[in-house]
């Protein structure tokens, strides 16, 4: 986690603005004078803020932070007003549930928009709010939504100088109950009708961690694979960070130096390790909803417990909903995304090409993009390459894919870098060898009868910038004459 690769410092920076962020919320909601569960639910606004508002440019997100109270003030008071109400409450709830999972149709600022609607409706039933308590909630919210903004935007707005980062849509997006985002709705408020039942035979009072962990193992998963991983990692990081908790949390008992404390380190290892180690966010998460409930007065080892019995049932529900609601397997999802990468080796191969020929072309771009797809190939197939797999023969498959891919990205590189220069230009040698690597990905993919065979011609190894161009072009038949074989496999059982 610590050692994991931080480029230009970006996970440090984003943990760090985070706890200021959070900080300066806390203390103008503490300055106003607001009681404690106020104070909860405005540092809570403020880390969803930092957390989920991922547009690429900073007008964009400020745009999703401002819309962020249109979505969500509106289920706390729904929320508040059912609070009495247990079947009415349950089942605006799963209205949440679905409505949040269906945004994310609309990109990041759809998916912040439903975690924020989302979350909002959870707080209701952490702080057992009703509407009496709303004025204050609201004012807490609107301060700490205040000050993430001034954090992000005016103290601590780094992105102006950081460039866009490289995104990838979906491989495709099927109609109907097919398409991505409405299977997913379908299928996590599926899986929180389960944890609802299951939650609430536990505990009348705490049965909302069961639908909350039902519904984060869900977001960015695209497979029952994915779902099963991610349901693994949160129960893992859960059971740690219980085990911690009782060493940390229980002692402290909510007392208010120690407490800032140690929710400011939560908040920065939350946000540390997110994109690296979803075990270690939810370690994190679980300590601070420890701190918290001692903040609250009311926390004991049976909580946290509970807290991990509710995450279980919440666990089972999602796998239960990817095996039985409209299943995709992570062979249809990985093959998919497979598919986009191959492409996206063809479309840069054809741009070094052209940039051979004269044409001016951003293969910088295409570098990007390829990297993009990778890293949503390994996410795909993390279920398969994991130590814990029990199908041994189609994790070997699936490192071996990985690998091949991987060092096709590499060869593309390494291409894209000595075709920039100026002798490498119009080299007939070079542009027959990209011909053949624009042929060969285009056979793999429509998965023609004759295998892929590396042409017998190997660079002379003299050092030109021709011969090193062409010794990436042979590395990257090689490699997809290989990947073509392991494709060419029957998908082990």
């Amino acid at each position: 986690m610590f050692v994991a690769p931080d480029p230009g410092l970006a996970r440090l920076r984003f943990a760090a603005r985070a706890v200021a962020g959070v900080a300066v919320a806390v203390a103008a909601i503490g300055f106003a004078g607001l009681p404690l569960p106020a104070v909860v639910a405005g540092g809570l606004a403020a880390m969803l803020a930092l957390f989920t508002v991922a547009d690429p440019r900073v007008p964009q997100q400020a745009v999703t932070t401002a819309l962020l109270p249109v979505a969500g003030y509106p289920v706390l008071a729904l929320a508040a007003w059912l609070h009495p109400y247990v079947f009415a409450r349950d089942v605006a709830f799963l209205a949440v549930v679905f409505a949040g999972a269906y945004a994310r149709r609309w990109g990041t600022r759809g998916h912040a928009l439903g975690v924020f609607a989302f979350m909002m409706f959870f707080a209701a039933q952490f702080l057992r709010a009703g509407p009496v308590l709303l004025p204050e909630l609201y004012a807490a919210l609107t301060i700490g939504l205040g000050a993430a903004a001034l954090v992000r935007f005016g103290l601590w707005c780094y992105e102006r100088r950081t460039p866009v980062p490289h995104t990838v849509t979906p491989p495709e997006q099927p109609a109907g109950l097919r398409r991505p985002t409405t299977r997913q709705a379908f299928q996590a408020v599926a899986a929180a009708a389960f944890a609802v039942i299951g939650g609430e035979l536990l505990s009348q009072d705490r049965w909302y961690w069961a639908v909350g962990a039902a519904w984060w193992i869900f977001v960015n998963t695209a497979s029952r694979g994915e779902t099963l991983v991610r349901g693994f990692r949160r129960v893992l990081g859960t059971v740690v960070g219980i085990v911690a908790g009782l060493g940390i949390a229980l002692p402290v008992n909510g007392a208010p130096v120690p407490t800032a404390v140690l929710v400011g380190v939560c908040v920065f290892g939350i946000f540390y390790t997110a994109a690296v180690s979803y075990s270690w966010m939810m370690f994190f998460v679980t300590v601070l909803a420890g701190l918290l409930y001692g903040l609250l007065g009311v926390l004991h080892p049976g909580l946290l417990v509970l807290r991990l019995e509710e995450t279980a049932v919440g666990a089972v529900g999602a796998l239960l909903a990817v095996l039985l609601v409209l299943p995709v397997t992570t062979h249809a999802t990985t093959d998919a995304w497979i598919q986009r990468a191959l492409h996206a080796v063809r479309d840069a191969t054809g741009a070094a090409a052209r940039h051979i020929g004269g044409a001016e072309q951003s293969l910088e771009r295409h570098v990007e993009e390829l990297d993009a797809l990778l890293g949503r190939v390994r996410v795909s197939l993390a279920p398969l390459v994991h130590p814990l797999s029990p199908l041994r023969s189609r994790r070997a498959r699936a490192t071996r894919v990985l690998a091949l891919l991987d060092d096709c990205v590499r060869q593309v590189r390494g291409l894209a870098e000595v075709v920039a220069h100026p002798h490498a230009s119009h080299d007939q040698r070079l542009l027959a060898a990209c011909g053949r690597v624009e042929a060969a990905v285009q056979r793999l993919v429509a998965r023609g009868p004759e295998p892929l065979t590396v042409p017998d011609t190997v660079p002379s190894g003299d050092g030109s910038v021709v011969e090193r161009a062409l010794a990436h072009v042979h590395g990257l038949e090689r490699s997809l004459a290989e990947l073509d074989g392991h494709l060419r496999e029957p998908v082990p059982a």
